[in-house]
Formats: C-alpha cells, structure tokens, sequence
C-alpha cells in the first residue's frame, strides 16, 4: 500500500497499526517503539479518511502523557490539512478529545452527572484531602485512628470503589468487626462528600460508569459521538476503567488498546494486567499488531531487557531490537554499604556531567523512597545539582490554600475548602468558632460580621471569576484575600512561598484564552488530577532521582539503578499471596528501570544497608543473575574526586 501523508515516517508495523482503523485493534507496543507516534498519525489519518475530529476519543493516564499526544496530533493535523495551529486551538471541534481517564470522567460528569443528582460545579478533592475527611470521620465515631489506620481504611475504600462495589453491597458481606468499622466510615465519608458537593478521585470513575450503564440514552449519546476510540497504557487500567471503556465502545466496535503488559507494575493502585490478556475474548475479532523495534535504547541495553522478562509467564511474546549501536557494557558496583554506593553514584555522575552529558540526562532510579536519602546527601557534598521526583507541586500548603479560595468562589457548599480557608490568612476565627460556622450555628454579632466579610471577599472572588482571565483571578485573590502580605514576612521561606503562588499565576496564563469562569473552572480539574509526575520540569539542569514506577514513560541518556540488594528489589514484602504473579510484577518493574536508558546503564547494590534502624547484610538481586555475563561489566571501586 502507498505510504499517505499519515504514514510517511513510519515502520512497517508502526504503518500496519496506523491503517487498520476498522474494529477492535490492539497493538502490543514494546518500549521506546514509538507508540505516541503511532497513535498521533493514526487519529491523522483517521481524519484523511473523512472521520470528524470530534468523533475520535484518546486516552491516556497522565495529563503530561495527554498533552504530549495532544500537541503532536494538533501539529500534524495542521499540517496534513493546511491549517493554522492557532484556528484549531480556536474551535474543539478540529480537534479530537484527549485527555486522562479522570479528567475525561469529570467532562462527562459535568456534562451529563446531573442525572446522579451531581452537580455541573462539583469539587473533586485530592488525596490529602481524602484522607483528612477519613480522619475527621474516624473522630465523629469515636474510633481510634491508632487502631483502625486512616490510610488503611481510605485504601480499602478507595479498592472497593474501584471494584464498583458499593456500600449497600460491602454492608451485607461485612461479617467481621473490621469491615464493618470500614462501612461506618465510609458511610461518614460519603456523606461528607455529598454535603461539599464533591468527588475524590474514584468517584469520578465509578460514577461515570453508573451514568452510562443506568442511563441508556446518556451511554448512547456519548457512543454515537465518539466512534473510535483509543486508550492508551490499557495494561494499566483497572476494573471500572475497564468497564467505562467497554460501554462506550460496544456500539462501533472501533476501539484501539495500546498496551505493554511487560510494563505493567501498578497493580498496587488496583490496575490488573489481565485486561490486555484478556482483550483478544472481548473482541474476538480484534487484530493484534506488535511493535518490537526500539528508538530508545541500544541494542545492548535491550539484550539484557530481554532477558530480564522472557522469563515471565504472563505476557504476549515479543522481543525488542534496535538499529542503533550496542553502546557500552552496563557496569555493576558492589558496594560495602549504602554510602559508599551514594558516593559512588554521585562521584560518576560528576565524571559523566564533565564528560558532556547533561545533569538533566541522567537519572537515579530506586524501588522504596527511603533509599534518597543518602544519595541526595553525597550529591549535596559534590555540589551536583538534583531534583526528588515525587512531591507534588499543588501540594504545598501556600498552593492548596490558593486553590481553597477558587474552588469555594465556583462551589459555595465546598465545605472542605471553607474549613480550609475560614481563618487562612489569620482573621480572627478560631477553631471553634469555625466549627460553629461551618455547622450553621447562631452567632454573636461580634463574630457574624467575621463571617460577613469571609463570605463578601468569597463573592467578590466569584465575581472576578465570572469576568476576569484565569490568570487576572489569581492575581486578584493574592492581594483581596490578603495572602501577598501574610507571605511576604520578610523571612526567606516567606520569599519562597510567595514566589510558588505566585506560579500559579503562570498556570493560570494557560486557560486565558476560556471564557470565564471556565477558564478557573478548568484549571482547577487539571491541578486536582495533576501526578507528581507530571510537575515534573525536565528543562532543570537538575539529575532526577524517583523510584521506578514514577519513571515509567521518561527516558535518560544514562541511568543508575541502586539497591538491587534480595528483599529490596525484588521487593520481599509483595511475596506471599499471589507469589507467582507478584514476583512476576518486581521483574517488570526492573525491565522498566533498564528501558529508561538511551545509551549507559549503571547497576549497584550494597552488602550492608540500615533499613529501619536494622543493620542487614544483603545477597545480590536474583535479577542481576539473569542478565548474560557478557553483557556486564565491573564498575572500578573508586571513579572520581572531585575538587
């Protein structure tokens, strides 16, 4: 077949998944195979072929993921039709929907949730503030958080609703005294939720599938809208993922999973791999394309891959190549602890970095956040610059109170932000007072003129958001609120979390070009479903240090993989239930720390490591054993010093 504009610049098996637009297609995408590329000139050609942009659905797990594809497919969609990026921004309808699932179940929601008796301007709370409302529950029943573990219990929430379980259902089989503290809380929880008119992050999915299913002609107005589908990273989907992507996609049949199950390593967070295994007994018509060549990695560094996870039963058989050059030996350094490992580590970092790579090309990759620590205090004493992926942004307490103050202007009954910013900054409601307020008590003249005023800077807050920019409304609320001055203290960390409010306004800057309030309104979504993750500035001069399932989707020329120690990585706690296929999860998610490398891959582990307060004496990983001798070569015991 001729090569269209669509498919000019790909592969033969990039081509064959970009042509093949007609019923269920999934397309088994090794990493690095280009599988964003293949997905961008798919929906390209699917609109050569005549399909109205707003008729093709993409999604995917991240927002930094979703504007990736939605930027390279504006792009190459101006392209193809003549078109200035400039106009398609303009009209929604030149451009097809890509988004999270999160935020695609929020859209759908606000768009049709009423039928739920759910709000167009609904809040969606984010897992500090989940847990907080579990907190506040666990006291109201007087159950001890001690005993009964807010997170705990919030997880076993947070699974169930997953599960499309719901409270009537978990109720009856609630036997034994723990779920049935479980099912009090929840209750509270719920309720809580429902008085705020807001939604954490399951309910958003769980939801929308209740919509779809209990209310055919909402299923089939979104059915007839978007007739192809594309669902991106489809090893990573749970059960009510799995579910909304198969209501909306039973009618046309024209759905694309875009998977890998080899880097399937989320099941922790309730993803079950099965979905991809499964994808050929939902369609059985489905054809099945795999991508195995490599733009990443050398060939190398995929020989050991390979090797790594050919030994996994559940998986669909591929192996990756590449036709770039083997590249150097990945260097294995037995340390004697876990500092002379961070020194070591530091120590070829600052070789690598006067050897011309960037600091912002590398990266240091673990399996348990403990083990920063000591690296981040020996790139400290090098003077080498660093970044810990993991904290979010939209997390600090300056940012959140921010955020308080748009969600309560666009969502009067958001209880969980009043509660936040009745007395932020200090206006002379206390604790109690607040309690009083928030629980609609009659108050003493004195203290109804404080709550007077709150509600006035609230409404003065909504009314910029109705006519004001998003970024004009940040600004606004900075000095209304009188947030400028409480921050600008004069004291360093004062400077520092005034200049990160003052990023919001950056943010802000982004949704301009939206019609107040929807501007706000949208901004306030894409903070709430934002994943550490996707804050993260890759143009930092700045080496990355995260654990290994937040790298996954990111790439480095050169990558150190530390504490590949028995009992750390693997990791002995998922051994047990389940053994086989959680042994199976540990060695993808080493597979995954290997195909992060572009060029150099960099091995350790130490014979003695402190793990809480425990000095242990450690074997080397199972999975170095795996990797071909020839392929590993010995790391010198002392690489640098630097001056």
């Amino acid at each position: 077949m001729a090569k269209n504009r669509s498919t000019g610049s790909l592969n033969k098996a990039q081509e064959g998944a970009v042509l093949a637009t007609d019923g269920p297609i999934l397309i088994a995408a090794g990493a690095g195979s280009g599988k964003t590329r293949v997905l961008v000139h798919r929906i390209a050609h699917l609109i050569e072929l005549g399909v109205h942009p707003d008729a093709i659905l993409a999604i995917t797990f991240t927002n930094k993921a979703a504007e990736e594809m939605r930027s390279r497919v504006t792009k190459l969609i101006a392209k193809n039709m003549n078109r200035d990026i400039s106009s398609m921004h303009r009209d929604s309808r030149l451009m097809p929907w890509v988004g999270t699932f999160h935020s695609f179940a929020a859209y759908i929601l606000r768009e049709s949730g009423v039928s739920l008796g759910i709000p167009k301007s609904f809040s969606i709370i984010d897992e500090e503030d989940s847990l907080a409302l579990i907190k506040e529950s666990l006291r109201e029943l007087e159950l001890d958080p001690k005993q009964f573990e807010p997170r705990r219990i919030r997880g076993v929430i947070s699974r169930k609703k997953n599960e499309l379980e719901t409270i009537e259902r978990f109720r009856i089989k609630a036997l034994e005294y723990f779920p049935k503290v479980v099912t009090q809380v929840w209750e509270h929880y719920d309720e809580k939720l429902k008085k705020s008119k807001a939604l954490d992050f399951d309910d958003l999915l769980s939801y929308s599938v209740k919509l779809l299913a209990d209310f055919p002609d909402t299923l089939d107005k979104y059915q007839e809208r978007w007739k192809y589908i594309h669902i991106d990273e489809y090893q990573d989907t749970n059960l009510v993922q799995y579910h909304l992507t198969l209501l909306l996609a039973k009618k046309y049949r024209n759905i694309c999973a875009v998977g890998d199950i080899d880097q399937a390593i989320y099941s922790w967070r309730g993803a079950d791999f099965r979905n991809i295994l499964h994808f050929e007994r939902d369609w059985p018509d489905a054809k099945l394309i795999t991508l195995e060549e490599n733009y990443r990695s050398t060939q190398l560094i995929l020989n050991a891959a390979n090797a790594i996870i050919v030994k996994n039963k559940f998986r669909v058989p591929k192996n990756l190549y590449s036709r770039l050059e083997s590249g150097s030996k990945i260097a294995l350094f037995e340390a004697a602890e876990e500092n002379e490992e961070a020194l070591f580590i530091a120590e070829l970092i600052g070789r690598l970095h006067k050897d011309g790579i960037k600091f912002t090309d590398m990266a240091v990759l673990y399996r348990t956040n403990f083990q920063s620590r000591v690296i981040e205090e020996k790139l400290l004493e090098l003077n080498i610059p660093y970044q810990v992926i993991g904290t979010k942004f939209y997390e600090r307490r300056e940012i959140k109170d921010a955020l308080a103050y748009l969600k309560i202007a666009l969502n009067h009954d958001d209880l969980i932000s009043k509660k936040r910013i009745l007395n932020m900054p200090p206006r002379g409601i206390g604790k109690v007072l607040a309690v009083r307020i928030i629980a609609g008590d009659e108050l003493s003249p004195k203290d109804q003129k404080k709550t007077d005023e709150f509600n006035s800077l609230i409404e003065k807050i909504k009314n910029s958001a109705s006519k004001t920019k998003a970024s004009g409304v940040i600004k606004y609320l900075i000095k209304e609120t009188g947030l400028e001055d409480y921050l600008n203290d004069g004291t360093e960390d004062g400077a520092m979390r005034l200049a990160n409010i003052e990023e919001l306004v950056s943010l802000g800057s982004r949704h301009d070009s939206k019609e107040p309030p929807e501007g706000i309104s949208t901004m306030l979504e894409e903070v709430a479903l934002m994943s550490a993750e996707d804050t993260m500035k890759k143009e930092e001069n700045s080496v990355k240090l995260m654990t290994v399932h937040a790298a996954k989707g990111l790439e480095f020329k050169a990558v150190f993989v530390a504490g590949l120690e028995e009992g750390l990585f693997p990791h002995h706690s998922i051994l047990g239930e389940e053994m086989e296929m959680r042994d199976e999860e540990e060695r993808r998610l080493f597979y995954v720390a290997l195909t992060r490398a572009k060029e150099k891959v960099f091995l350790s582990y130490a014979i003695f490591r402190t793990i809480f307060g425990e000095r242990k004496i450690n074997r080397p990983s199972t999975f170095l054993f795996d990797i071909p001798e020839d392929l590993l070569e010995k790391a010198p015991e002392k690489i640098i010093t630097l001056e």
